[in-house]
């Protein structure tokens, strides 16, 4: 596969010796005319690659945060055209930051398997974040995938077994993400100490690099996960800052602030630790 915009992110990063920031928001949260600009204002503040959440009713693997903001979304008109719309939207200044859609496999099979992937790659998706679609059941998302050079990121879980991730790696692209805790995202603190040997045992399965995400609110547990990990995935936590904002010009600030703080944090690990976090 021709490299996407998520390789040649993740290997700018591990030329630089820097650990990525992969901020997650809901499309149309907290109003559907806030979104391009906070994707701008993320990566001004210092984000590598952006997740952006497509609204859905049944988020079984989200906590109330983000299931709140779904709901939100939805209230306030948001569709999946709508969303491919807002990524069309970003790439009009923006043709260098990954874009990763996260959801769900009901809006695709609805839409479409083959035109949910190529509308994706028309608006300038680089990767989709299936959570319901394990890589046992991945055969036909995949093909689907590579014939539009995207990727599909995987969930690994602190239970996913070592024939579950050998099964995983061949169909994997991207990176993987390493889900941090067990639970619905938000739902418990970080536990950074376990972090170090779940990575080293995923890592010796496949070369990708590995994000990790779920339960990091903070800059001090953002840089403690860089410690040991090639990128930080952070959801909620923004979500949550941003639900209380009542206008797109408040939003957009509130992301700036949030990704400048993160960023700071992953920085200082990045220049303290050059090498230590960077695998591609």
């Amino acid at each position: 596969m021709t490299a996407n915009r998520i390789d040649r992110r993740f290997g700018e990063l591990a030329a630089a010796g820097r650990p990525g920031l992969i901020p997650y928001v809901t499309a149309g949260h907290p109003a559907p005319d806030a979104t391009v600009q906070i994707m701008h204002r993320l990566v001004a503040g210092g984000a590598d690659l952006l997740e952006l959440g497509v609204p859905f009713s049944d988020v079984m693997a989200d906590g109330p945060v983000i299931q709140n903001a779904c709901q939100r979304a939805l209230d306030a008109g948001m569709t999946l055209d709508r969303v491919f719309d807002m990524v069309r939207a970003f790439r009009e200044d923006d043709g260098d930051t990954p874009v990763i859609l996260m959801g769900y496999m009901n809006p695709i099979e609805r839409r479409g398997l083959d035109t949910f992937v190529e509308q994706a790659r028309a608006a300038g998706v680089d990767g989709l974040l299936i959570v319901d679609c394990p890589s046992d059941e991945a055969g036909d998302t995949r093909a689907a995938l590579a014939g539009q050079q995207m990727h599909q990121i995987f969930l690994v879980a602190p239970t996913t077994t070592d024939s579950r991730i050998e099964r995983m790696v061949p169909l994997a692209g991207g990176f993987v993400y390493y889900v941090s805790l067990k639970g619905v995202t938000g739902s418990a603190a970080l536990d950074a100490d376990a972090l170090a040997p779940a990575i080293e045992r995923l890592r010796a399965h496949t070369p990708l690099p590995v994000a990790v995400g779920f339960g990091i609110s903070t800059p001090a547990q953002a840089a403690d996960v860089a410690r040991v990990a090639d990128a930080v995935v952070i959801g909620s936590a923004l979500v949550k800052a941003l639900d209380g904002c009542d206008s797109a010009e408040a939003a957009v600030a509130v992301a700036g602030e949030f990704a400048e703080g993160m960023r700071a944090a992953l920085d200082a690990v990045g220049a303290a630790s050059t090498g230590q976090v960077a695998r591609a």
